[in-house]
């Protein structure tokens, strides 16, 4: 019995419809009807009521017939033809001048613009989402840290806003890749539509036949040039996309996940959720743990689709086959589970003022030396003589408070006390005042809040249908 695919099982939502055995057999139809209806309309005679037939049977789809004439005749699309031939009742028009890769790239092409549409808009919803959490939290100031080690005052909210302007460079870019994305055309066994030629006799016919055909499939461009596939690079700039979408999301993981460890935070933890068989009180990150490694997962899929780019020989093989069906697909299932998880988190997820303002009692008298160092050299000491007391003191003062587990901080009166302060009348009231101004070691946060939720309420007002979308319940 074959196993089943563990992403498309458990995390994926409608891109199943689309990379379905049935879906891919729809959209194979909807190809063969736009050539027959653009073969007819230069001249080849196909009856208008068979294409209707056509038309009104497309979703009449028997995969065990299907199957049954593949045993027979060993070849997917020939006995996909003789089907849909016999479930519509049509006379024999179906892929005339057609070669296999005519379909097949084709109707891969047209499900990769699908798929890439809806986690488009998936991703809108996440960045409003990232968006609303900027300003829902733009009054908690907090710690931040620079390489785990606590550096200088922040506001929570303008994490969020970090994560929000990463997002959104990357959603104009993949705005673009999907507005220039070309559909490979009907070119034949080796690109030069020598068969197509053959039946419409007229070049400019040919080229209307590619137009109307793009035109009925929703695609602006059609490549001119290309052997019996399309370049498989466009499939290692599509998942290096989806990776690169990822990367904001998986950035917001980690950091849930190490401010979850301080209790700064929770991602959400349902009455009967369970975060251990063997410690009854944790309530595990599991989710914000699930986004990044679904992101880590999209980075491998971009790895392996890189080496699909240039690596077909002369003018085309099938030697990427077996890796496409597997990335490809994938890649979006993968994205779609990611874009599930991580809206989930930001639905169900809290913040402990509390907990955040007593860390930041414990750190901020060590994070304002920054503004003493500036204070000093302003009224005269010179830097680096400023830099070497700062240290001793608020080095010697931060193993204390360690080793002692103390938060009582000295560092104002221990500073005062060196020479190199006292001699240029700094006093332990300068000192404490710049630390009771908490307001002000912000700096630019607030103004960079508002500046980022600008450019993202571009998209979301632009695509307001796909932003209002909220996740469904995850495992």
């Amino acid at each position: 019995m074959a196993n089943p695919n563990v992403l498309s099982e458990r995390y994926a939502t409608e891109t199943n419809d689309i990379f379905s055995e049935r879906g891919k057999v729809i959209s194979e139809r909807e190809l063969w009807i736009a050539v027959m209806k653009a073969q007819k309309e230069l001249g080849v005679d196909i009856p208008t009521g068979d294409i209707a037939k056509f038309e009104a049977t497309k979703r009449d789809v028997d995969l065990d017939l299907i199957r049954e004439i593949e045993e027979r005749t060993r070849h997917d699309v020939k006995a996909k033809i003789e089907a849909f031939v016999k479930v519509s009742g049509a006379g024999e028009h179906l892929h005339r001048a057609m070669t296999s890769r005519d379909l097949t790239d084709n109707v891969e092409q047209m499900q990769i613009r699908d798929a890439s549409k809806l986690i488009f808009g998936r991703y809108i919803s996440v960045l409003r989402h990232f968006a609303d959490n900027a300003r829902k939290y733009e009054d908690i100031v907090l710690v931040a840290r620079t390489h785990h080690q606590p550096a200088q005052p922040t506001l929570l909210g303008r994490r969020f806003a970090m994560w929000t302007e990463e997002l959104t460079l990357h959603l104009e870019s993949f705005e673009k890749f999907i507005d220039a994305y070309p559909l490979r055309g009907i070119k034949g066994a080796v690109g030069t539509q020598f068969d197509m030629l053959t039946l419409l006799g007229d070049p400019k016919k040919v080229k209307r036949l590619e137009e109307i055909v793009a035109q009925k499939l929703g695609f602006t461009r059609t490549l001119n040039c290309p052997g019996q596939v399309y370049p498989r690079s466009l499939d290692s700039s599509l998942v290096s996309h989806l990776s690169f979408l990822g990367s904001s999301p998986e950035n917001f993981g980690k950091t849930m996940r190490l401010m979850a460890g301080y209790e700064l935070v929770e991602e959400g933890f349902k009455e009967s959720q369970v975060g251990s068989t063997a410690m009854p009180y944790k309530m595990n990150t599991r989710s914000s743990e699930r986004v990044c490694s679904f992101a880590e997962l999209l980075k491998m899929y971009a790895d392996g689709a890189s080496r699909l780019a240039g690596d077909q020989w002369e003018e085309g093989d099938v030697s990427c086959s077996a890796l496409r069906r597997v990335i490809i697909p994938d890649a979006f299932y993968t994205s779609d589970g990611l874009c599930e998880t991580t809206l989930t988190v930001l639905n169900e997820m809290g913040a402990y003022p509390k907990v955040i303002e007593a860390e930041l009692d414990r750190y901020l008298p060590l994070m304002a030396t920054t503004e003493v160092l500036t204070m000093a050299t302003q009224i005269g000491v010179g830097r680096e003589v400023a830099h070497k007391a700062i240290k001793k003191h608020t080095v010697n003062e931060a193993l204390r408070m360690r080793r002692e587990g103390s938060r009582e901080n000295r560092v104002a009166e221990l500073l005062v006390s060196d020479p190199a302060f006292s001699s240029v009348g700094i006093t332990k009231s300068d000192i404490e005042g710049i630390i009771a101004d908490r307001s002000h070691f912000i700096g630019s946060a607030k103004r960079q809040i508002d500046e980022v939720a600008v450019r993202a309420l571009d998209f979301i007002y632009r695509y307001s249908t796909e932003s209002s979308y909220e996740p469904r319940e995850i495992l």
